[in-house]
């Protein structure tokens, strides 16, 4: 599986904020980008799970609930598909209601459940809805992952050219440095996130991030990352190559150890 998509998520993609893509490829131990394509809208994200394969993507955001969260919340839960099903019934408002009504009653210090590679990870719960609303992500985007019909690596059986994996930019990035690299806020885009997202893709092209595999970059494209005060392509690459990683390791599992629960999904490299 050498054609890769890197995808930077929003629950709320506009013009101003869209989806960010990095398309790519796999040629040996090196990633090569090919280019970045920004989506403003629901249908073009779609027609972008639509194209046709051969294709992996990487895609940062959650693709499953805590199992814990599943039970509290009483949605069924048989399989990965039963309970996006059962979300996509959900008007936004009534998903909102649920989370916050399930938040209430947990003890403070305890307020949202993770799933097991949200630990491993260091990733935020698929049930907070605020700073950052991950589980409003996890209501747009694992439905249309259904919808699409595409497979799920552990998960869920779809079209075995369109394979997506869940993919989340922090991790790879936080290897590389613990200094934070970008910001919304024009005032704290900094010399020193600058620096951050200078060490990181310098990194990425050594390959000394993801066990050998680097990153292919004309010197536009490089100016280009480093340039991204907000950081939206730059996360896109990372999760190309998170992308990259597990077209690595290959069918069937792409990566995924054979303990990830089938329910809560699992991310990439973690």
């Amino acid at each position: 599986m050498s054609v890769l998509i890197g995808v930077d998520f929003t629950s709320a993609p506009r013009a101003a904020k869209p989806i960010t893509v990095a398309h790519g490829r796999l040629a040996g131990e090196e990633i090569h980008l090919d280019r970045l394509s920004a989506l403003p809208d629901w249908p073009s994200f779609d027609a972008l799970l639509n194209t046709p394969g051969p294709w992996l993507g990487a895609f940062d955001f959650p693709f499953g609930l805590p199992r814990d969260g599943l039970a509290a919340l009483g949605w069924p839960h048989a399989d990965w598909a039963t309970q996006v099903r059962h979300v996509a019934t959900l008007s936004k408002a009534d998903f909102r209601a649920a989370l916050d009504a399930d938040r209430q009653r947990r003890p403070m210090g305890a307020r949202y459940p993770h799933r097991h590679t949200d630990a491993a990870a260091g990733s935020h719960s698929p049930m907070k809805l605020v700073n950052p609303p991950v589980g409003l992500m996890f209501f747009e985007g694992a439905p249309r992952l259904l919808a699409a019909g595409c497979r799920l690596p552990g998960l869920h059986d779809g079209d075995p050219a369109r394979i997506a994996v869940e993919a989340y930019p922090g991790l790879l990035a936080r290897r590389i440095t613990r200094a934070s690299y970008k910001s919304d806020t024009r005032r704290k885009q900094s010399p020193e996130r600058l620096a951050a997202r200078q060490h990181i893709v310098a990194e990425l092209i050594a390959g000394t991030a993801l066990a050998g595999l680097r990153l292919a970059l004309t010197p536009e494209q490089r100016a280009s990352l480093v340039a991204d005060a907000r950081g939206d392509w730059l996360d896109a690459v990372l999760a190309l190559a998170q992308a990259a990683w597990c077209a690595r390791h290959g069918a069937p599992r792409f990566g995924m150890p054979a303990h990830a629960d089938p329910l809560e999904g699992w991310i990439a490299t973690a």
